[in-house]
């Protein structure tokens, strides 16, 4: 926000322009000069927010607040998004863009304008809900200082800084800022929610926003506001509302993202303008363009500052393989290999009703391409809880083949056996390399069934020091770009989640608490490959290492 604009409707995305051009009222509506019973509910609010709201902090502090193109856009989206009787059907809005373009800024005259202001209902509850106490506050500080700052508006609402509270004198509208590592969402029953920097949530499911979100269901017409910049991966929460938002064509959320194109040069300015809708006005140019160019100096601020700065989604963390490297391993597998030469398994064993997952690879003896073929295992039963609960198509993949889907709420593992004895029917496997844990159950089942009794069992450690040597080997087939995956999403899914971290000699291992969804394929896959990468052991070395 600003006391001028800067910017027209053309630095906008299509979406956005398109949206804009599609609504009731042009972009160009002067509305200050319109009579009140001729503004919309949009107007309304913008009218409110301009006449009476301040710029709570920073150079322009004291300021009538002047909403930029992108906010004005917003707020259109909202409460302009009617139904055919006049009903607002917005349930959920979501704005993601980058740090320090002002989204606590827009979002607190919204609230003060469901408190105090021309929408304000009676007798209602809302809430704001963040990761952290520290978060939390930033929106009720902004608020507090917007009502200090306009003498008018203090004598209409109290401030309760005891609780972060705020309470509509007249409408008894009260507001409470939550936070996850503090007071309890329970027992609410909110009719606005706003959920600051949702993208912080790791994974697809977060307990304190379900209690929130759950506890607005008493009311007839909700709204959620979402604000935040983009998360990390496609599987976090964020990520997948945005996804949701964007192929379906639900009237009642709205969805505005500002992103810089994906893989575009961080010194690129004209990406610059797309996650940052307010540069050059309360976003300083200037402080971008040295982060930006730091963060290109120094490949390890790069993730950061493509996730913060261009609101693009990089995890923070240190994922194994680039989606890059890993897409260019595609290539279709070749089928009649694993009937001619040595195949090797990795098998990572799961509870009784989770995912196994066996992994077979094979090595071109014409080519030295190393070919992947992965069997991944589940009960049949709860199988569309899980799916729910994980965030993936369990289901859909079931369906496609790509799981094999066993009868019953827990894995036999006589059944997965014999399952993997049928499929390998022929194939002279060469060695089975495994994670010792529940292997003796396993071997009973192989040796009922018959599955790789000629094979070299050998047991893998997953320590540092065992499975840096399969990540190292791994590694080295994606960077020369001679594995083929086939696209599998099971190993998709595994590979853009995995997070490799290392102890203080450098060795490396997959960490599963802090991968956001599954990753068992693709431990079973280092450990399939390692024999047949160029820096492993020799399968003769591996056997004289057994005891």
């Amino acid at each position: 926000m600003s006391t001028k604009l800067t910017q027209d409707w053309s630095d906008y995305s299509p979406e956005i322009q398109a949206a804009i051009k599609s609504g009731p009222i042009p972009q160009d509506r002067n509305f200050s000069k319109l009579k009140w019973e001729e503004l919309t509910d949009a107007e309304r609010v913008m009218r409110f927010i301009e006449a009476e709201c301040k710029v709570p902090e920073g150079a322009l502090v004291g300021k009538p607040i002047t909403l930029l193109p992108f906010q004005r856009a917003f707020i259109r989206s909202v409460y302009d998004n009617k139904n055919d009787i006049g009903e607002r059907r917005t349930k959920t809005a979501i704005l993601s863009i980058a740090r320090k373009n002002g989204k606590s800024t827009i979002i607190a005259p919204l609230v003060l304008a469901s408190i105090i202001g021309p929408l304000a209902p009676k007798n209602a509850q809302i809430v704001s809900g963040a990761q952290s106490r520290e978060q939390a506050s930033i929106l009720f500080t902004a608020m507090s200082k917007m009502v200090s700052l306009n003498p008018n508006m203090a004598k209409r609402c109290q401030v309760i800084p005891s609780g972060k509270r705020l309470k509509g004198i007249a409408t008894n509208t009260e507001y409470k800022a939550l936070a996850k590592d503090g007071a309890t969402s329970q027992g609410l029953s909110p009719y606005i929610a706003v959920l600051d920097e949702t993208g912080q949530v790791i994974g697809p499911r977060d307990s304190f926003i379900e209690a929130i979100t759950t506890s607005q269901g008493a009311h007839k017409d909700p709204l959620l506001f979402v604000i935040s910049t983009q998360a990390a991966s496609d599987s976090d929460m964020l990520s997948m509302w945005i996804d949701d938002a964007t192929r379906s064509i639900d009237p009642t959320t709205v969805c505005h993202v500002h992103e810089a194109d994906k893989d575009c040069d961080l010194l690129d300015e004209s990406q610059w303008i797309k996650a940052n809708p307010a540069l050059g006005v309360f976003r300083s140019k200037d402080d971008l363009r040295q982060q930006l160019e730091k963060a290109a100096r120094m490949p390890a601020s790069e993730a950061a500052a493509r996730n913060l700065l261009l609101n693009q989604r990089v995890s923070l963390l240190t994922l194994f393989v680039s989606p890059s490297v890993w897409k260019e391993c595609n290539a279709p597998i070749n089928m009649e290999l694993f009937e001619t030469e040595p195949v090797h398994f990795g098998l990572d064993l799961s509870a009784r009703n989770d995912l196994t997952a066996a992994v077979a690879s094979v090595r071109d003896p014409e080519t030295g391409h190393v070919h992947t073929i992965p069997f991944i295992f589940t009960p049949l039963d709860g199988l569309v809880d899980r799916a729910q609960t994980d965030r993936v198509p369990y289901d859909q993949w079931v369906r496609d083949g790509f799981i094999y889907a066993l009868p019953g709420a827990h894995l036999n593992y006589e059944m997965i056996a014999q399952e993997l004895a049928t499929r390998t029917q022929g194939w002279n496997i060469a060695s089975l390399s495994f994670d010792r844990w529940r292997i003796d159950d396993f071997k009973v089942a192989a040796e009922k069934t018959g599955f790789a009794q000629e094979a070299e069992w050998i047991p893998v450690g997953q320590g540092f020091k065992d499975f840096s040597l399969r990540l190292e080997g791994l590694e080295s087939l994606l960077l020369q770009k001679i594995l083929h995956h086939a696209n599998h999403p099971l190993l998709n899914m595994a590979a853009s989640n995995a997070i490799v971290i290392s102890d203080p000699t450098g060795n490396r291992k997959l960490d599963k608490s802090k991968s956001s969804q599954r990753i068992d394929p693709l431990i079973a896959l280092a450990m399939s490959t390692y024999l047949l990468s160029d820096n492993s052991l020799t399968l003769t070395d591996v056997e004289s290492m057994i005891v």
